[in-house]
């Protein structure tokens, strides 16, 4: 890997010499996701492999682009997880687009984001720099996390090379609860269960449809299936449904010639946006709407109302904005950020904004 790291840093200083636009990229499974893509190609995939795993202590280092899928294999050895459960999109999907990308799958309202699970990274900044953030345990920073600032990043600060993770132990007991209900019936439901010492893991509203997974366990699930009521999903059907949600596999997310897909974050209080065709995930918190870019204004002014924001997730047509515009005070530190990481601007122009 050293090797393929100096071959990395000579690029970046040759590109910031000359003022060469870079993309970064590993896998490319998420190359959907941002304004757009520009500058030469920096593949990551050559910094691969799981550099340190100590099971007992629940940390992972692993190279950049080191697949997703040998990772959580290695993992599931030791019947530790991502708990997470970051997509992949595509079987090619890397660590570092897993950080770099800062998306979190169902399990994300109860287990925690990306950001919270990156414990240390090693990075190369806009001038070639090698540079280590955070380690290998929880209390490792004094002031600010840098490591966690390269989650959602997008490949605009720096090239991730390294990742420290932690990860937890699969759970003993899994189950799976269906429900009829509205969508306000189905908030207001999962806001009563949420006040309750119950072991809930995830949750998708689709259609009149409510699921519910319970992991912990095995007298908790029990007790909890207990008390809920609901209909069991057999458990296989139930593991084929998550992950097709984990991957935006289900039908809802085939999108019409034209039409968008728009992720909204609000509250998990927030009362129904009735924007368009709707799946709710993280207990209300995150809202898939079908719409179109040109509804942008119209999803953003109900997302700010609901208290949130929102991105256009993908199906954008180049000239809507995918994600919501900071308030100065934001935008003027992310600007700040952007300097000090990447005085030349090489890294990925134009993927966060129009002009960043």
């Amino acid at each position: 890997m050293n090797e393929a790291l100096d071959t990395l840093i000579d690029k970046v200083r040759k590109a910031a010499e000359r003022g060469r636009p870079l993309r970064i990229r590993g896998g490319g499974t998420k190359d959907f996701l941002g304004q757009r893509l520009h500058g030469e190609l920096l593949d990551t995939r050559p910094l691969a492999g799981i550099v340190s795993y100590e099971p007992s202590e629940l940390v992972v280092t692993v190279g950049a682009g080191t697949r997703l899928r040998e990772l959580e294999a290695a993992l599931a050895e030791h019947r530790q997880c991502l708990a997470f459960e970051p997509p992949r999109f595509a079987s090619g999907a890397t660590v570092g687009g897993m950080v770099a990308a800062g998306l979190s799958g169902p399990a994300r309202a109860s287990a925690g984001a990306v950001r919270d699970f990156v414990l240390g990274v090693r990075v190369v900044n806009g001038r070639g720099e090698p540079l280590t953030f955070g380690g290998q345990v929880m209390k490792n920073v004094a002031g600010y996390d840098l490591s966690r600032l390269m989650a959602g990043s997008m490949g605009t600060l720096a090239v991730i090379t390294e990742v420290s993770l932690k990860v937890l132990p699969l759970a003993p007991a899994e189950a799976t609860l269906l429900f009829d209900l509205s969508e306000t019936s189905a908030r207001q439901q999962l806001n009563r269960w949420g006040g309750q010492p119950l072991p809930l893991n995830a949750s998708c509203w689709a259609d009149g449809h409510l699921a519910v997974r319970l992991r912990g366990a095995q007298a908790a699930v029990a007790a909890a299936r207990g008390q809920m009521g609901g209909q069991l999903l057999e458990a296989e059907r139930a593991e084929r449904q998550w992950n097709a949600l984990r991957e935006q596999a289900l039908p809802f997310f085939r999108l019409a010639p034209g039409e968008a897909l728009w992720r909204v974050g609000v509250p998990d209080t927030a009362t129904p946006l009735n924007l368009g065709p709707t799946l709710v995930e993280w207990h209300g918190a995150q809202r898939w709407v079908k719409l179109t870019p040109q509804d942008a204004p119209r999803v953003r002014e109900a997302a700010a109302r609901a208290g949130g924001h929102a991105t256009l997730f993908r199906g954008g047509d180049g000239q809507a904005l995918v994600f919501t515009p900071l308030a100065e005070p934001l935008a003027r530190i992310h600007r700040a950020l952007k300097a000090e990481f990447d005085p030349a601007g090489i890294f990925g122009p134009g993927r966060m904004s129009m002009d960043f």
